[in-house]
């Protein structure tokens, strides 16, 4: 509970950087505020967790469930149409995910996150990664590390390769479950030359710093270099600020949500064998609200993020 209690406090130290009064380094204003601390009660706000009924589906052992990012985007159709934006958002609230069986893993996961409604692409993809790096520190996470994807890459690719329907379906769900054995044999299956399906897969498993960008660039295509394009310009504004060190571009990079578009999240810890959490844009989302605004965000797992605390404690 007091390793939970500390992780709490980090989401909010953290997320307070993007809510300081005005004149501070972030020059938030009054209605910025105002939403801030409605949205620490979101789950009760925004129903995060009371989905309708047509949101999620129980069959077996399989479960499906639309993330936190619904709850949002109705808390600001609902009580912040009319705000001026861009809207800063903190939350805790339960989610649920599917998982084989005889894994013993919990469907239930609680998470606490941040959402930034209505800032330009660029720098809010920028800020939300500055506060998710502030958070894991004052969590003492100081070695966990940040990987950077593009959920754009995959779907444009494919549009470029003529892959559609169920057969781009199931490439993507191998390409978000890192199934690359699948995921080669489905692109051929698919009609993709063998080498040209060779070459995707090389590209899933570029990962490092800047230097991986000009890696994929020399793979070509369109799509290639409009994803490189976009990371290259997030990478080098977090290098300027001088945040990039713990940041990982990772072009295999894919969440399993399909409403992610642009830039993406994933959180990793080397005292822990699983994902603290993740997140990116959702800007799409939002238009199903009749919101034309832009949106992104990140969630971290807060017993995850409790367990790497112990596990980084007990290493020394």
């Amino acid at each position: 509970m007091i390793g939970r209690c500390i992780v709490v406090s980090a989401i909010v130290a953290a997320a307070m950087i993007f809510a300081a009064p005005a004149g501070a380094s972030r020059g938030a204003n009054a209605t910025e505020r105002r939403g801030l601390s409605n949205a620490v009660h979101a789950s009760q706000v925004a129903g995060l967790n009371k989905v309708p009924r047509s949101q999620y589906r129980v069959t077996g052992q399989r479960v499906s469930t639309i993330s936190r990012h619904w709850g949002i985007a109705r808390l600001v159709a609902t009580r912040y149409s009319h705000s001026e934006p861009p809207l800063r958002f903190c939350y805790f609230a339960h989610a649920y995910r599917g998982v084989r069986p005889a894994r013993g893993q919990s469907r239930e996961l609680l998470q606490a996150g941040v959402e930034l409604i209505g800032a330009a692409p660029g720098e809010g993809t920028v800020e939300v990664i500055e506060v998710l790096e502030a958070a894991l520190d004052a969590a003492g996470l100081g070695r966990a590390v940040i990987g950077l994807g593009d959920a754009d890459l995959y779907r444009q690719l494919l549009e470029e390769l003529g892959v559609e329907g169920e057969a781009r379906d199931s490439i993507l769900i191998s390409l978000a479950t890192h199934d690359l054995v699948g995921l080669e044999q489905k692109l051929i299956d698919a009609g993709i030359g063998t080498e040209q399906a060779q070459t995707c897969v090389r590209l899933t498993q570029l990962r490092g710093g800047s230097e991986v960008l000009e890696q994929a660039h020399g793979l070509g295509g369109e799509a290639v270099e409009r994803a490189t394009a976009r990371l290259s310009e997030t990478y080098e504004e977090l290098r300027r600020r001088g945040i990039a060190d713990r940041v990982q571009i990772d072009l295999g990079l894919l969440r399993e949500l399909g409403y992610y578009s642009g830039a993406i999240l994933e959180v990793y810890d080397p005292a822990l064998g699983h994902v603290l959490g993740g997140g990116g844009r959702y800007d799409g989302l939002m238009q199903q609200f009749g919101l034309d605004l832009s949106a992104a965000g990140f969630a971290l797992y807060l017993d995850r993020v409790h367990t790497a605390q112990l596990e980084e404690a007990r290493r020394g």
